[in-house]
């Protein structure tokens, strides 16, 4: 397969079986150009270092980005979010309410970076490329928690707090100055790419990878069951996400009697378990689909339930860990690392069932996934009130039944397909089958 090369051209119909193949061979058309150092790869990796950015200062539009493309969007977030980081320790000097509108607006700059990288993506990605490229690209922000928590812990200890907030503003801002330079919005618009993997990627994607315009099916959306399958699941997931990522700390100081230091070392194992299996998932999806062994459907729910079924189990047992603190951080990196692997899964699904409008489903489930980072501290508060390890217990036991409960929608709902308004060509649409 990886000498073949790729057809553009399919049925008329839009909605395939589970026997279609993803990609048609070819005789020697459009062989696939190494990996290694290729433009897409780099695109990749400078993705993974803009989210662990990201995600490092989160630690202390998609309608607009599948409009104009990506580059502008994802750039401008990190370099904005960074700059406002710079500003914090200032803001926190004229009180607690300008501190927390600047954090907000760094909320802002955030929010646009991954539908603008999914919008990057459903022009660069060759459909059996997609899940490796993506799930490396995203799994930055596990890797930017796992650096971000004893970084924070070591740098307030020996500098205070501020200096925390200069270096991850300093570095958010190095990063988007060399994201400008490097990046293009696609492979027509790339500089130094070469001939046979521009063609190679053009020819992949195909009409997958133009622009929607301002037209967008906003009806059809509304009443997809698959992607409010998408929405649920990732709400479900992110409630577990943001529990861990606020509280994970507060538990291990308040229950585990960790210090400072241990405290923040420990905190990061998690992601690093999240980090190592969401990379590891998408080669193993793109892998599964390459060997035409299993339909796009079955990875997707396959490694969703996977990603969020399985997690939910090792958190209710966080519950019966106690006092035990080797316990209770075995559990949740176990968690946390079977969990990556939902990466492969529904996190990557929109552009599965809309390629052309990947971006602006992102940001619309991105939206809807945002609502437990609002709610899961809050409830998390009420539930630990007292600081009792029978508060924590119901906190991880909520957290496993939420993830359990997403796992079950998607898998009953989740889907593949290409959906019918997802508005492409049928004349040059590539081979997705469900």
């Amino acid at each position: 397969m990886a000498q073949a090369g790729y057809s553009i051209n399919s049925t008329a119909d839009d909605q395939y079986s589970d026997t279609t193949p993803l990609l048609e061979k070819e005789v020697e058309i459009n062989p696939v150009p190494p990996k290694c150092c290729s433009v897409r790869c780099n695109l990749a990796a400078m993705m993974f270092f803009g989210f662990a950015v990201v995600y490092g200062l989160r630690i202390p539009g998609g309608y607009l980005s599948g409009h104009f493309g990506g580059k502008i969007f994802l750039g401008g977030g990190v370099l904005g979010t960074a700059a406002l980081t710079l500003l914090t320790p200032l803001s926190a000097q004229f009180g607690a309410k300008w501190l927390f509108a600047l954090r907000a607006l760094e909320g802002f700059g955030e929010g646009v970076t991954f539908p603008a990288m999914m919008a990057m993506w459903s022009r660069w990605a060759p459909p059996l490329e997609r899940a490796r490229l993506m799930t490396f690209s995203g799994a930055g922000s596990s890797f930017g928690a796992f650096v971000a928590l004893p970084l924070t812990g070591f740098i307030c200890q020996r500098f205070g707090w501020p200096a925390v907030f200069y270096s991850c503003g300093a570095v958010g801002c190095l990063w988007a100055l060399f994201w400008f330079l490097l990046v293009s919005d696609e492979p027509r618009a790339h500089p130094r790419i070469s001939d046979q993997e521009k063609d190679y990627i053009i020819n992949s994607v195909g009409a997958q990878g133009t622009a929607h315009g301002w037209s967008v099916p906003v009806q059809s959306m509304a009443v997809s069951l698959p992607l409010w399958a998408i929405i649920i699941s990732q709400m479900c997931s992110n409630w577990s996400y943001y529990t861990l990522l606020t509280s994970l700390p507060i538990y291990m100081e308040t229950i585990l009697h960790f210090n400072l230091q241990q405290n923040s070392m420990l905190s990061a194992l998690p992601y690093l378990g999240g980090w190592v299996s969401a990379v590891g998932s998408g080669v193993l999806a793109d892998n599964l689909l390459e060997r035409e062994l299993l339909s796009v459907t079955a990875v997707r729910k396959i490694f969703t339930f996977i990603g969020l079924f399985l997690p939910a189990l090792f958190l209710v047992a966080v519950g019966f860990s106690g006092c035990s603190g080797t316990l209770a951080v075995t559990l949740l990196t176990m968690s946390s690392t079977l969990g990556g692997v939902s990466a492969a899964g529904v996190f990557i699904n929109q552009i599965d069932i809309a390629p052309r409008y990947a971006g602006m489903l992102l940001g619309i489930t991105n939206t809807f996934g945002t609502i437990p980072g609002v709610l899961a501290p809050i409830v998390v508060g009420y539930l630990t009130k007292d600081q009792s390890v029978a508060g924590w217990r119901h906190v991880f036991w909520l957290s496993g039944a939420v993830s359990a409960f997403g796992a079950i929608v998607f898998v009953i709902f989740g889907t593949g397909k290409i959906q019918s308004w997802a508005g492409i060509d049928e004349e040059s649409e590539t081979h997705i089958h469900s």
